[in-house]
């Protein structure tokens, strides 16, 4: 028997990829690794009603098909998004058959469960409570607040997490290796084809599947980055709306004002108003430049360009030009800092470079007592408790980024005094996880002679 189901050529591959069985799932070790209640349950097929809870992708259909495989019970399933209380009336008397006939349960997968109505989720309370189905629903959204109390009272939930790159890529070099329809194909992969194209599923099995059944079909010998770019996009794109000597006028206009020269940068903006150029289009520019090189350097900047962008509203031309004049020699004038605008950049660059990491427990809201149970907020150190509004060592960030700094304000302007905070404030936390770590206790505090 094939370890995964190849049975139909023409099915899409992350089909033909479902697993059946349990060593052959990719992902989910916090709930399938030896040992832990789930493959437990499976492997002895004791099924019971339960709730898959996860992101798109991420194997809550796959693994109740396989569960349903594994345990010899018959699989039958609806959709929330299609179905009505006739196909669930349908399924439950299926369900009731096969157990009058021969005994045989009945696995009754529901995706998207919590698309269902109070009503219609209640529809399945008796038929568990009977076992006469087991019971599982999928879905994307929090069960504590789609699902009633009454069907998650008899519903075990399994929260699925999003696949990390490496995951990914055990899933597509399998479907390179294991699905006839690729395998017969015989491409030369490109060196980091199959990491791009796990990086553009971000955490999302099917959708890696999908894109790498799509480059197969386009590519013809090699998947190369030829084909990649057609696949997956190619996010440069050229804006050329009012030619390249608009632009380049706006560009001088920008670093003049970067570069702190009042008189060029006025130059620059009478020509454009003088060329005709839309003077709602140069106060939005203006607005950009506060933030990107002024920043909190003197956030004064930014409250002038916004006030300039009004007055241009409200009196229009000639006397709304004299405001955004105005603001435009304030900035060139003004201290300068790109810190902000880096430290946004750097941040987006880190979201594009690391999968989406899921939110620490600690930091989560527990707004019910499921989620309290799971560990929402636990550990979480309220800053207002301590000196200064400030929990020395607490963390804000995904585990992997840990200690990650992307501001660092320059010695000017206000952000001199941000600076020394910050740097303050960070020697804080430094001191605190260094105390954590090493079993230190704080200074002028004796430590026990055992120690």
């Amino acid at each position: 028997m094939s370890l995964f189901d190849n049975s139909n050529a023409h099915d899409p591959l992350a089909a033909r990829m479902r697993p059946r069985r349990v060593d052959d799932f990719v992902g989910q070790e916090h709930l399938l690794a030896p040992g832990k209640p789930l493959r437990e349950a499976i492997e002895s097929s004791a099924l019971h009603s339960m709730v898959f809870w996860g992101p798109p992708g991420v194997g809550k259909t796959t693994l109740a098909r396989m569960m349903a495989e594994v345990c010899d019970v018959h699989f039958e399933a609806v959709s929330a998004v299609l179905a009505g209380v006739k196909e669930i009336r349908a399924a439950i008397a299926m369900a009731a058959q096969l157990r009058a006939g021969n005994g045989r349960r009945t696995l009754l997968f529901v995706d998207e469960v919590h698309r269902f109505n109070k009503s219609q989720q209640d529809a399945f309370l008796p038929h568990v409570e009977d076992g006469t189905i087991i019971l599982v629903g999928a879905t994307t959204e929090n069960p504590s607040f789609e699902l009633n109390n009454a069907l998650l009272s008899r519903a075990r939930v399994y929260r699925l997490k999003a696949l990390d790159e490496t995951h990914l890529l055990t899933v597509l070099e399998h479907a390179l290796e294991r699905d006839p329809v690729l395998s017969e194909r015989r491409l030369t992969i490109a060196e980091g084809a199959l990491d791009a194209i796990a990086a553009a599923a971000d955490g999302d099995a099917r959708r890696a599947l999908n894109l790498l059944e799509i480059a197969v079909d386009l590519a013809d010998q090699a998947l190369d980055r030829g084909v990649l770019e057609e696949v997956l996009g190619n996010d440069v794109r050229r804006f050329d709306k009012g030619g390249d000597i608009f632009y380049e006028q706006i560009s001088a206009l920008h670093k003049a004002v970067r570069g702190s020269s009042p008189d060029a940068a006025l130059y620059w903006f009478a020509r454009m108003i003088d060329g005709g150029c839309d003077p709602f289009y140069i106060a939005r520019r203006v607005v950009r430049m506060a933030s990107e090189d002024i920043g909190n350097a003197d956030p004064r900047a930014l409250q002038l360009a916004l006030a300039a962008w009004d007055v241009q509203q409200r009196l229009g031309s000639p006397e709304g030009e004299l405001a955004i004049a105005q603001a435009i020699v304030f900035l060139a004038t003004a201290a300068k800092s790109n810190a902000v605008y880096v430290g946004y950049g750097a941040a987006l660059g880190a979201v594009g470079q690391h999968p989406s990491y899921e939110v620490p427990m600690h930091l989560r809201n527990a707004p019910t007592r499921m989620m309290e149970e799971m560990g929402y907020g636990q550990e979480y150190r309220y800053a207002h408790d301590f000196d200064d509004a400030f929990a020395s060592g607490e963390s804000y960030f995904p585990e992997a980024l840990h200690g990650t700094e992307f501001y660092h304000p320059p010695a000017r302007g206000l952000e001199i005094q941000i600076g020394e905070k910050l740097a303050k404030l960070r020697q804080r936390n430094a001191v605190s996880e260094f105390q954590r770590y090493s079993k230190a206790k704080p200074p002028g505090k004796p430590r026990n002679s055992h120690e």
